[in-house]
């Protein structure tokens, strides 16, 4: 069930759109994965998800200055284990083994199905019958009638969840109530019982350097107790669009995904949903949903089964030092506007393509992230102010917010983009996109990089279109030099390019004395 995030690439939020889960760290040596279902895991040679457990009811804990012993006791109750099956439509032949050279009955099925899987994963056999999955996961209590939190990555695609108790044996049936997967967040009821330990969310966000508390289910073992500091906030992993993780240091590992991280008062501030490591254990760095965003998340899935979201319809990047120069704006800060979706409430307001978002509703905006996160907060049909830079100055817009597509998702643009124009002094040659066959008829294409020069650094590759320069249309390579030329006579560091690289569009600030 944990599944490893692909590469992180170039992505763009696209408020209102959808964005891809991709990030890799440290090369091929260690990556983030979604840890949630177990799946009998026994070697472990990729990093994991994990969360702690959720706790029960309290106003406040007194804690032992040299122990957690009297939180823990309070807490562990409404941390449960999660177990999943998944069924697979696909059938096999009587004679189908998933190792090769074994029959059905072979003595040596039971060891390879325990240990033998690729990555330590057990082979699954299935014989002419449906292909089962098996997997495991934590969660934990928010109501004592029996609502349980947990990732989504634990439950998706499940046909059965069990619940087991914090005593190990006590067992009950569950159902998904809904999941979220833009917060990897999924709500549980349990179907037989009553009366059950819980947990609440804690009303306010601990600092760094506070002690947490995890319990959990690593690697299916049971009730786990660790404990930890809040090591950071804020955190972007590059797993969605509302990345605002904190990061812990209370030793986390797969199975633990879904369970909740306690401050010393036992209250939840956070759900575990992912870790970075080499080897696949802990090492130290825990990724938590904060309770905040969590709670939030959890309330809609309970009233509603799904979570709707507020949606202005653009495709955001980050604004870097020389885009800000090149653009007049004194500091690297907001969203910029890389494209405006035709008939978006973005668009019906007058936001162009271009534009800086700085603020809204009078609260200032440090990047897309942040942005993306306050307008899906306000929801459909809201009415938001965004503070703009346009043309040079301010100036307010209001926006009636729509409601963001299921099928989309915020995509974030951590590179900030492509190449400038200027031929050989940028390493790069340029000709009508009319003038090259797919290119398409607008802009100036790319035809060549010279992989040392002043373009390729900024990411800029053969294919790419300049569409704009300087906020002006571009038709030929001549109305990139002129932009340029006028621009160094200005005095200005940057002139700012709009590039179409495939089906994105983004924007480039390429800097004209390092090259010219």
């Amino acid at each position: 069930m944990d599944q490893q995030l692909p590469p992180h690439g170039e992505h763009k939020p696209r408020l209102g759109a959808r964005a891809s889960v991709r990030v890799a760290l440290l090369g091929s040596v260690a990556a983030l994965v979604l840890a949630g279902a177990f799946a009998g895991d026994v070697g472990l040679p990729h990093p994991t998800f994990t969360a702690p457990a959720r706790a029960e009811t309290s106003p406040s804990l007194p804690v032992n200055a040299f122990s957690f012993a009297d939180v823990v006791n309070k807490v562990r109750g409404a941390v449960v284990s999660i177990k999943v099956k998944m069924a697979d439509a696909s059938e096999a032949s009587d004679d189908d083994s998933d190792v090769p050279g074994l029959q059905p009955g072979d003595p040596l099925e039971r060891f390879f199905k325990k240990f033998g899987g690729q990555d330590g994963i057990p082979f699954e056999f299935h014989h002419g019958r449906p292909h089962i999955t098996l997997a495991q996961g934590s969660g934990f209590i928010i109501s004592p009638d029996g609502y349980v939190v947990t990732n989504n990555h634990v439950v998706d695609n499940a046909t059965e969840v069990t619940i087991t108790m914090d005593d190990g044996q006590t067992t009950h049936h569950a159902k998904v109530v809904g999941t979220d997967k833009k917060t990897d967040l999924a709500l549980l009821k349990i179907t037989d019982g009553s009366n059950f330990p819980y947990v609440e969310f804690s009303k306010t966000t601990p600092r760094v350097g506070d002690w947490v508390i995890a319990v959990g289910n690593p690697f299916g073992l049971g009730g786990t107790v660790t404990a930890g500091i809040v090591s950071a906030r804020g955190r972007d992993i590059g797993s969605g669009p509302y990345d605002d993780y904190l990061q812990i240091d209370a030793p986390v590992n797969r199975g633990n995904s879904g369970g909740p991280t306690f401050d010393t008062q036992g209250q939840v501030v956070g759900v575990n949903t992912a870790i970075y490591s080499p080897s696949g254990g802990s090492v130290g760095i825990g990724f938590d949903i904060p309770s905040d965003e969590a709670q939030s998340v959890i309330d809609s899935l309970k009233t509603k089964g799904t979570v709707t979201r507020g949606w202005i319809g653009v495709e955001i990047q980050p604004v870097t030092s020389d885009i800000a120069d090149s653009l007049g704006l004194k500091a690297d800060k907001g969203a910029l506007i890389a494209d405006t979706q035709p008939n978006s409430p973005a668009a019906k307001a007058g936001v162009k393509t271009g534009d800086v978002i700085l603020g809204v509703n009078g609260e200032s905006v440090e990047g897309p992230r942040e942005l993306a996160r306050k307008i899906a907060a306000l929801g459909p049909n809201a009415d938001a102010s965004l503070r703009i830079w346009h043309d040079g100055s301010e100036k307010t817009v209001s926006v009636k917010l729509g409601t963001l597509p299921n099928d989309q998702e915020a995509r974030a643009e951590t590179n900030s983009g492509s190449a400038n124009s200027g031929f050989d002094n940028f390493g790069m040659v340029l000709a009508p996109a009319d003038s090259v066959p797919g290119a398409g008829g607008q802009g100036v294409v790319i035809t060549d990089v010279d992989p040392d020069g002043a373009a390729a650094q900024k990411g800029l590759k053969v294919g790419d279109v300049i569409l704009e320069a300087g906020g002006k249309s571009v038709a030929k390579p001549s109305d990139v030099s002129n932009v340029l030329a006028d621009a160094k006579k200005e005095g200005r560091k940057a002139v700012l390019l709009r590039v179409k690289s495939g089906d994105d569009t983004h924007f480039v600030a390429l800097t004209i004395n390092s090259a010219s």
